[in-house]
């Protein structure tokens, strides 16, 4: 644009060349208002939110809320698990939800470390952090083996003991202990189960 196009506007700059390379010229061109303050918005802006969530913790990070939404959203699914018929895709959701397995860690202590040991490595009973399975590692078998026993290895049946909710979640419990391998377990017993 010409000297005389922007004096036509009421504008008035001095095209001033600050660099040549190869016959190209760069000129010292202001930028425009609305432009610098939308870039310093933005700074204040990133500040104020580095601040809040970063500097003060004023306010839960995206990565806290995420978790709070992820959790909230296991327990929904896991409140949906029970209230349904038991399978195994229902055990599984059960084992993904940290309250559940919290309670089930709980039934386990106070139920199930005599024979199974505190890491679940095994004692009078079999170790249930291998991949070695008496009576069945899948869920469903899991389950049935908690809820009716195996008397004719000393398992009692603890479901009419502790009800279908104590039982699903002690269970979820033990689904989370599969495959750990804790260090001084009891020897393999039964099959191998992926």
């Amino acid at each position: 644009m010409s000297a005389d196009a922007h004096s036509s506007r009421g504008e008035h700059r001095e095209n001033v060349v600050v660099h040549t390379y190869d016959d190209i010229e760069e000129f010292d061109n202001h930028l425009p208002n609305w432009w610098l303050y939308t870039l310093y918005g933005a700074m204040v802006f990133a500040l104020g939110y580095l601040g809040h969530y970063h500097v003060f913790h004023s306010g839960p990070s995206s990565a806290e809320s995420y978790e709070q939404e992820m959790a909230a959203d296991r327990a929904a699914a896991a409140e949906r698990a029970r209230g349904g018929t038991v399978t195994p895709e229902a055990l599984l959701t059960l084992s993904r939800d940290p309250a559940t397995v919290r309670q089930g860690r709980e039934v386990f202590t106070q139920n199930c470390v005599a024979c199974h040991a505190p890491t679940g490595g095994g004692g009078i009973g079999p170790n249930l952090t291998d991949r070695f399975w008496i009576n069945g590692g899948a869920p469903d078998r899991v389950y049935r083996s908690v809820t009716e026993g195996v008397p004719a290895r000393g398992m009692p049946a603890w479901g009419p003991q502790l009800g279908a909710r104590r039982v699903q979640s002690a269970v979820a419990y033990l689904l989370t202990l599969r495959n750990t391998n804790v260090a001084g377990g009891k020897a393999p017993q039964g099959n191998e189960e992926p």
